[in-house]
């Protein structure tokens, strides 16, 4: 049966390279937070990257996936297109199939042919192929084996039907498949149209594209055959649903249809006005979904990196909706759309709906506080610029729309576009940068690649046989295991030896180490042989299949090829294993206390305490975290037991297994049941260390709760010894107070509260004999008032206990003289401070509080200010306070004059 919908067509894919002995992998997550040159995921080969390169081993040779693809970063960033071009989408369904050694163009092209024309069933002669001009491999298996006419098998150059990785690296042959609309599809107007011409003609479209890994490239430009070929190949799901629903937009096919159908009922507009409003219904659409799978996804609306690009989709559809008469948040509306339409396919729309809804209208509501202002602030700018006969938004004043109005620079760039401006864009990176380095902050979107030093270690182990498939890496069974050094490196240098003193990377052929990963930091510990140790302070996995001990030869000569003993510091790690299986007991009861759309952002795991950050728009109160923390302590009470086992990914997530932000997981995943039974008490992935039943934990205990970035707490806790020696300390303070307050501890809260009280009183008592002193101190000063031309001064050095004090006399000053100026002074904890007082009658005539007491304040070598009638100062040399007040005559003569 030819499949017709989007979910049809998805599963049908799939169903056919599963028959074909494929694996069918699951889509690996938009973000790439293990990759520092790449935001997203951007192609379907990303994930299988290692693969192909000869670093990573997997139990197959064939692969089959439908992978999440976000462009809208460098070549790939189609942004300014989507809405008004029929085809470009933020984020779309990239389909491929793979060959790690195993078919090559053959098999490549049979698997394509068929699953074109026997299961989506499209006419032979509406599909046009083309290669590579010097592939004649891929021209004779087309032409030849498969029998397409040879007219419609088309031979064209480097710029269309080659492929590299980068300047050097894995390069070869494309070939690629084009569905031809006919000839009133034509939009070139040339009368021999066709696809040789390249010219993005509309009748032509590119569905599927079939990359042959042939070639190795060097830094010269010469290519030799690899040794191992592949096949890496992509076609756009949204591409082949216009073919099988014959829709030429892909906007009209049912993968957006459905959101826009939704916004029009929304707004309840016709169809002549969704006609109108075509662009901004687009928008929407890609956008809605966009940052919909990029919040299942993990990622957080922020300022910089794949958190940047998320608030700017979520803020550029809020700003095109707000103009077509949305005046409520409403993309979660939007959202929940593609969750029922999408959800069976990619279970984590459906696992996180609550926490993307959440999002959404959150950011939705934040952005919302500053559009208006923000808009308007861009439309003066735009029309003094006008005015000018400018046509460039200057980069700083972009920038500072964003920085202080979050308008991001594409929003301003798709406002200023509709009044024919454009914005200088170097300009705004130029002041972001600067910005982020007078902030220390680093600038969004920059990425340094890092050293493939480790890459060109691990190569050579490989090639020498050193090692057969990397470090044999096992944390799990035991504390101690005997192995080999393979290889040593010092300051990033590849040595044979190293001496005591020697800082050192050691890389032996398997290892006990827990290597830092998933939040939780790694094992310390010693390597051993006779005569040798060297102490081990780090453990790392630079590049899959390589992990390196760093530490320190503390005695010895550590030498290439010499057998040692691996042993971890097992106290430590005992610490670690009880934290980290308090996390996901923690994580369990935040999501049952305070709501499903609570997941995980960000964790510590080490041996003295544990920290959790998660997605929580408000604080946690003491009264939630002691529930929490009972219910934890009752889990831990319970003597839970913790199964380990191994499954494949797409089985643990369809049984209920909860995957982390963050993480990159592989085909078969490591699992941490805790508790018995069908409905465990917590299912997740995990592929840290844990303890074996959840009484080992000991005590858990929180010891801090705050927020670390918007809509995102963060909590810390200790356990096990970390609580033991906590709860020892208290109490501790806890018997010294009691002595010092001479009450059994039982009594201690009660005699606290006595004397807080007795405090209270006293403090009152005194602020009143205060209150009289400055009152009997400011009655003996009325007779010092002098009269300056006409006008009452009276300036004074006073004992004070405060500037409240201050502020007393200068409020009884101008209630008793009715017309007049005084300033008082006085030395507070060695410091000068000054008040002054004017009445409303002498501020008319010019005389005013904050310019008087600034004045007075220049002589003791501060500086101050205030209201007109009232204002203060202070300053660094008390000595000079008396010579300070001296002025104020003469200072009162000068406004008056």
């Amino acid at each position: 049966m030819k499949p017709t919908t989007s979910n049809e067509i998805r599963q049908a894919f799939l169903d056919f390279f599963d028959e074909m002995k494929h694996e069918v992998v699951a889509s690996s997550p938009l973000s790439q937070y293990d990759n520092p040159t790449l935001l997203f995921t951007n192609a379907g080969m990303n994930q299988f990257v290692d693969v192909f390169l000869g670093k990573e081993q997997r139990p197959y040779r064939r692969a089959a996936t439908s992978q999440k693809v976000m462009r809208v970063q460098g070549k790939h960033n189609d942004l300014e297109n989507v809405g008004p071009s029929p085809r470009h989408h933020t984020f779309f369904e990239m389909l491929g199939n793979f060959s790690f050694g195993d078919y090559f163009k053959s098999g490549a092209s049979r698997f394509a042919f068929d699953f074109l024309t026997q299961v989506c069933q499209i006419p032979e002669d509406k599909l046009w192929y083309t290669v590579h001009t010097d592939d004649d491999d891929a021209y004779t298996i087309w032409v030849d084996e498969i029998g397409i006419p040879p007219e419609r098998a088309l031979r064209m150059g480097d710029e269309t039907n080659f492929w590299m990785m980068g300047d050097v690296g894995p390069c070869g042959p494309t070939s690629e498949i084009h569905y031809d609309w006919g000839p009133d599809a034509c939009t070139c107007g040339e009368p021999e149209c066709g696809l040789l011409l390249d010219n993005g003609c509309d009748r032509w479209l590119e569905i599927w594209n079939l990359v042959f890994m042939q070639f190795n490239q060097d830094e010269d430009g010469i290519r030799t055959p690899l040794p191992k070929t592949g096949v890496d190949t992509g076609m756009g799901l949204e591409r082949l649903t216009c073919i099988m629903q014959q829709q030429m937009v892909t906007y009209h096919t049912d993968l957006f249809a459905p959101a826009m159908d939704k916004v029009q009922a929304l707004l309840g507009h016709s169809d002549e006005e969704r006609l109108a409003q075509e662009t901004a219904y687009r928008v929407i659409a890609d956008h809605g979904r966009a940052a919909t799978f990029l919040i299942a996804d993990g990622v957080r609306p922020g300022n910089s990196g794949a958190g940047y690009v998320l608030r700017m989709i979520i803020r550029r559809a809020a700003r095109f909706g707000r103009e077509i008469g949305f005046t409520q948040p409403f993309l979660a509306e939007v959202a929940k759309v593609f969750i029922n339409q999408m959800g069976q396919a990619y279970p984590e729309l459906v696992n996180r709906q609550e926490l993307a809804l959440h999002t959404l209208t959150q950011e939705e509501n934040r952005f919302a506080r500053t559009l208006a202002s923000a808009l308007s602030q861009l439309e003066e700018v735009a029309a003094d610029l006008q005015a000018q006969g400018v046509t460039e938004i200057p980069g700083d004043v972009a920038f500072n729309l964003y920085a202080t109005r979050g308008l991001p620079l594409e929003i301003t760039r798709d406002v200023v576009k509709e009044r024919g401006l454009t914005v200088d864009e170097p300009g705004f990176v130029a002041a972001r940068r600067a910005h982020a380095a007078a902030s220390g902050a680093g600038a969004f979107g920059q990425y340094e690649t890092g050293s493939n030093v480790y890459a060109d270690l691990l190569a050579d182990l490989l090639a020498d046989g050193r090692l057969e498939r990397g470090v044999e890496y096992d944390p799990y069974s035991g504390a101690e295991m005997e192995s080999e050094i393979v290889g040593l490196m010092q300051d990033g240098a590849v040595v044979k030896t190293a001496v005591s003193g020697d800082k050192i990377e050691v890389v032996t052929a398997a290892t006990p180490f827990y290597a830092a990963a998933g939040g939780e930091v790694s094992d310390t510990g010693v390597i051993r042989a006779a005569g040798l140790e060297i102490r081990v302070d780090d453990v790392r996995q630079p590049t899959a299949g390589l992990v390196i001990h760093v530490g320190q030869v503390a005695s010895g000569e550590a030498k290439v090829g010499q057998m040692v003993q691996l042993g971890v510091d097992d106290g430590r790690r005992a610490d670690i294993r009880r934290n980290h299986t308090a996390t996901h007991i923690l994580h369990k009861e935040l999501r049952a206390r305070l709501g499903t759309h609570v997941t995980q952002a960000g964790s510590l795991v080490a041996p003295d305490r544990l920290r959790f950050d998660f997605t929580h728009d408000a604080a946690v109160d003491k009264a939630a975290l002691a529930q929490i923390e009972q219910a934890i302590n009752q889990a831990i009470l319970a003597n839970l037991p913790v199964h380990i086992s191994f499954m494949g990914q797409k089985e643990a997530i369809e049984n209920g297994a909860m995957a982390l932000f963050g993480e990159k997981y592989g085909d078969v995943v490591r699992t941490i049941r805790i508790g018995d039974g069908r409905r465990p008490y917590s299912f997740e992935l995990c592929g840290g260390l844990h303890v074996n039943e959840t009484a080992e934990i000991g005590l858990f205990h929180f010891v801090s709760e705050g927020a670390v970035a918007a809509g995102v707490r963060r909590v810390e806790a200790v356990t096990g010894r970390g609580a033991a020696a906590f709860v020892a300390e208290r109490l501790d303070a806890l018997d010294r107070v009691s002595r010092q307050l001479n009450a059994p501890v039982g009594e201690v809260e009660t005699r606290l509260e006595s004397l807080l009280a007795e405090n209270k009183a006293l403090q009152k008592e005194l602020e009143k004999w205060q209150r009289q002193a400055a009152k009997s101190q400011f009655d003996d000063l009325l007779p010092q008032v002098q009269q300056v031309n006409g006008v009452n001064v009276l300036a004074a050095q006073v004992e004070a206990a405060d500037v409240d004090s201050l502020r007393q006399m200068a409020d009884w000053f101008r209630d008793k003289a009715r017309s007049g100026t005084a300033v008082f002074g006085a030395v507070i904890n060695g410091k000068p401070l000054i008040v002054a007082a004017v009445t409303d009658d002498l501020i008319k005539r010019g005389l005013k509080a904050g310019d008087l007491v600034r004045e007075v304040a220049k002589i003791v070598g501060g500086g101050g200010g205030g209201r007109a009638n009232l204002a203060q100062a202070g300053g660094r040399d008390a000595g000079k306070l008396p010579e300070a007040l001296a002025a104020v005559p003469g200072l009162v003569a000068q406004k008056l004059a």
